[in-house]
């Protein structure tokens, strides 16, 4: 395997692939080890990953999750990849693992075609802000990427003391060439901002999403990116079964109060029954005396 985790085309079109039909046959109900022993089986052999899901199934036979061994493979999986992995594997996290599969199926098809550091960075971030991972941490992970330079890790940095506290459309809207030719020719605010100094991250046509957004919800920053520069979409979290079973829940337990008064009402002296027919016998007895 390469020192560097930036893979071939052909690596990030069978991890699309490994990840989909792990997600698919997760939902079939087979169980993990034997999903990736049989994934394994259909990889391609002149790629790198049938070795990863190899690695991979030891640790699950051991551990039961994946997380570890793909620390130990940074050189292949990405810092990023191996934090959504670790979330949805956390006990205490109510990230849903095949919610995890599906970004992690998206960035790998991203990532086979026309990507930029741009878009893929916008992709992660939104990842982290919809599934609520956390930023500090997740964009920690998303720097240690090869595919972010030099001026793309400094900028990290910056973002990660101001994310939080500026708003995301602005940050991107400084960071972009539409922030710097507004300011070449009109002498938009002279005195800059710390972070400035970086180039141009984002194109033109980023800013211009950036400004017409700024004071606006960022998922409507988001949604302007993927209609207009086709950046990948995220996939939502995956809706629970809480609002089906809460009613049938409530008419259940709204049985059982009703037989629990029954039964203290038969304990303090019984249930008489008499005073729901007495009127049914007086209307019957005056119906005989009309005929």
């Amino acid at each position: 395997m390469t020192a560097s985790n930036q893979l071939p085309r052909e690596e990030y079109i069978e991890q699309e692939y490994f990840f989909r039909t792990f997600r698919e046959r997760l939902d079939d109900n087979m169980p993990s080890q034997e999903i990736l022993k049989t994934i394994q089986e259909e990889i391609l052999s002149t790629c790198q990953l049938p070795v990863a899901i190899d690695i991979l199934r030891t640790e699950m036979m051991h551990s039961g999750r994946m997380g570890p061994a793909m620390v130990r493979m940074s050189h292949y999986f990405s810092a990023f990849q191996t934090y959504i992995v670790e979330n949805a594997e956390d006990d205490r996290s109510r990230f849903e693992q095949r919610t995890a599969l599906q970004i992690l199926e998206r960035e790998a098809r991203y990532r086979a075609a026309d990507v930029s550091p741009a878009g893929l960075f916008m992709y992660q971030l939104e990842c982290l802000a919809r599934n609520r991972l956390g930023y500090q941490d997740g964009l920690k992970a998303m720097a240690a990427d090869d595919i972010y330079d030099t001026d793309w890790k400094k900028w990290f940095q910056f973002l990660t003391l101001q994310i939080g506290v500026s708003e995301l459309a602005a940050l991107v809207y400084r960071a972009s060439e539409n922030y710097q030719l507004r300011r070449n020719s009109q002498k938009e605010d002279p005195n800059g901002t710390a972070g400035d100094s970086v180039r141009a991250l984002f194109g033109s046509q980023e800013g211009r999403i950036a400004r017409a957004n700024i004071g606006r919800d960022p998922v409507y920053f988001f949604a302007a990116l993927q209609r207009q520069l086709n950046y990948p979409a995220v996939p939502l979290p995956q809706k629970t079964e809480t609002e089906r079973i809460a009613p049938a829940l409530e008419a259940r337990l709204l049985r059982i109060e009703q037989r629990l008064k029954l039964l203290e009402m038969e304990q303090r002296g019984g249930i008489d029954l008499a005073k729901f027919y007495g009127k049914h016998r007086e209307i019957d007895a005056s119906d005989d005396s009309l005929q």
